[in-house]
């Protein structure tokens, strides 16, 4: 049965664009291609895909660059970022998450694994879907999941995509210490390349954008973090 999902591949080399193409259409899925990034933006603009798959090291801007683009990009919002490279580097993957991508897929691409892993992100939203509006007050910042921002007296905090999935599980589980490895799990959706290590990377930033709030996200010695707030 024909998948109505539609996803963009931006992919610089001919054979591996026509391989995924190949892939994902005999999968059922609807496939638009971009050898750029400044012509995967427009293909965004004009057809609005269900996620893009996303190679970093494109002609032009770079899949990084593109990434952050989509951040804000009025046509994207719900829209999924799957990075697909070669560079199989902690500092890379860890930048990935940071701009707003939600997997980060290691070449050579095994087809049953990539389907798989698209299928597991897709299957959170139906087609064309936007999340649904959400309001989480902690003190004096809102965090707004349909603006996919949070905001401190009115004025955005600048959070990555990251940051702002990690505040919104402490706000969701607050007083409640939370392991390192149960924030990958919860943020990212599964075990994934990321090291424990960056997720004490993350918490340091976004302490320092949250200011006094900040101060109530501790570290809890053997354990991992937790948000202590006044019942």
């Amino acid at each position: 049965m024909e998948c109505a999902h539609k996803i963009l591949v931006v992919e610089d080399e001919p054979n591996l664009l026509n391989s995924l193409t190949f892939i994902l259409e005999n999968a059922g899925y609807r496939v638009s291609g971009a050898a750029s990034g400044e012509e995967g933006l427009a293909i965004v603009e004009a057809a609005a895909p269900d996620l893009v798959l996303l190679d970093i090291g494109l002609p032009g801007i770079d899949g990084f660059e593109m990434a952050e683009r989509l951040q804000g990009h009025r046509r994207s919002r719900g829209m999924r970022i799957v990075m697909v490279t070669g560079r199989d580097y902690e500092d890379d993957i860890v930048r990935a998450f940071e701009t707003c991508a939600d997997d980060y897929v290691v070449k050579p691409v095994r087809p049953r694994v990539l389907l798989a892993r698209l299928g597991a992100l897709l299957s959170r939203t139906g087609p064309g879907s936007r999340p649904a509006g959400e309001r989480i007050w902690l003190k004096d910042v809102c965090i707004d999941s349909e603006a996919c921002e949070a905001r401190q007296g009115g004025v955005p905090l600048g959070l990555t995509r990251t940051e702002l999935k990690i505040l919104t599980l402490f706000a969701k589980n607050p007083n409640k210490a939370l392991a390192r490895l149960e924030i990958i799990r919860e943020v990212h959706g599964r075990p994934c390349a990321v090291s424990e290590r960056s997720i004490d990377f993350q918490i340091y930033g976004l302490r320092k954008k949250l200011g006094g709030l900040g101060q109530h996200l501790e570290t809890v010695r053997g354990v991992g973090f937790i948000l202590r707030l006044e019942v």
